[in-house]
């Protein structure tokens, strides 16, 4: 299945994806990066993937932006958009352009802490657990139906740093299983709340 794979940094993630993209039948036929000079465009080139530099910052709008970003998306005409750490939120029209088609990797366990700082704001809460989740994309910030997490301890001097790394080595184990099950055609996106694996609701 042939993907599409965003991103605004580093690219960990990526790289996760990209070790494991015959595994889990999926043909990465673009990266695409809204800023220049990030290790994951290298980690792209270093395995013969073509990616793409659109800087959002020499657009008027975000709406222009978008656009130049679905035309983009378009000349590879993708079964499926991934968001690895893509730091964009994205527009009406193109959350609705790719319906069903666009996952994210979220490092806390949704609905607890959408948007920035996640780790921080599970220590402050003193909670015992924190961890990782995958979900659709759909209109609302980080809102989209919870496909799968993975958990991780608090300890007691944690900090956000290393709470940040034990989390992130779990993100590299969860979304290449979930990308999986969707280039199985097991997954599913019913409505803006609801999701399916394997004709059954998660």
């Amino acid at each position: 299945m042939n993907g599409v794979v965003l991103i605004s940094g580093g690219g960990s993630n990526l790289q996760s994806i990209i070790d494991n993209a015959e595994k889990i039948n999926l043909s990465i036929q673009c990266v695409v990066s809204n800023r220049a000079d990030v290790y994951g465009l290298e980690r792209a080139a270093k395995a013969n993937i073509p990616n793409r530099v659109l800087d959002h910052k020499l657009f008027d709008s975000r709406k222009d932006f978008d656009q130049e970003l679905m035309n983009v998306i378009d000349e590879h005409q993708p079964d499926i958009v991934i968001l690895a750490g893509f730091m964009r939120i994205l527009t009406v029209e193109f959350i609705h352009k790719y319906q069903g088609k666009i996952l994210n990797i979220h490092p806390s366990l949704l609905p607890k802490y959408p948007g920035l700082n996640t780790h921080q704001q599970a220590i402050d809460a003193g909670d015992a657990l924190h961890g990782a989740c995958v979900h659709f994309v759909t209109e609302t910030l980080d809102g989209g139906p919870v496909i799968a997490q993975k958990n991780v301890k608090i300890n007691p001097e944690e900090s956000a740093e290393t709470l940040a790394a034990k989390v992130l080595k779990q993100e590299h184990v969860l979304y290449p299983k979930v990308i999986h099950w969707y280039t199985q055609g097991r997954l599913k996106l019913l409505n803006e709340t609801t999701a399916t694996l394997d004709g059954q609701v998660i």
